[in-house]
């Protein structure tokens, strides 16, 4: 009964051993194969001077409302959305209406953080601005290689 025991404790100990390598190496693989977002980018890699980091960070808390905000109007048409799926169970005049409103709401928030995205790019030195340019154009374009 003991070898039985033994046998069984071996196997779940190889189990979790197991799952906890795989987990490991997939977090690794994902962390190293992600580019950092475009907040980590100018933080780490254009050396802000303490002038461009406080104005950096007005930009940014300015922003975070009115993302926040948006986002929540996204959360609130999805569930518009929702609902007039729910009432009909087809693609009725009111499931048109919630899709064009979270659309728009959506855009509103593209057009806002292309905004923000000009704002931040006014505070870089000539250099700066170029690395940014290319890390900002890679990113739009990421998806389209």
């Amino acid at each position: 009964m003991s070898g039985l025991r033994g046998a069984i404790l071996t196997v779940l100990l190889a189990a979790i051993a197991a799952g906890l390598g795989a987990w490991g190496g997939a977090t690794y693989v994902l962390q190293a194969q992600r580019e950092p977002s475009l907040h980590e980018f100018v933080h780490e890699r254009l050396n802000l001077t303490a002038e461009q980091k406080g104005k950096l960070q007005t930009l940014e808390r300015e922003f975070s409302i009115t993302r926040s905000a948006r986002e929540a109007e996204l959360r609130l048409a999805n569930a518009e959305l929702a609902a007039a799926i729910d009432a009909q169970h087809k693609y009725s005049p009111e499931v048109r209406t919630a899709i064009e409103h979270f659309h728009d709401v959506m855009g509103e928030l593209q057009k806002e953080t292309v905004i923000h995205i000009v704002h931040m790019r006014s505070i870089l030195t000539p250099e700066q601005a170029a690395i940014f340019d290319r890390r900002v154009s890679e990113a739009l374009t990421e998806d389209a290689k």
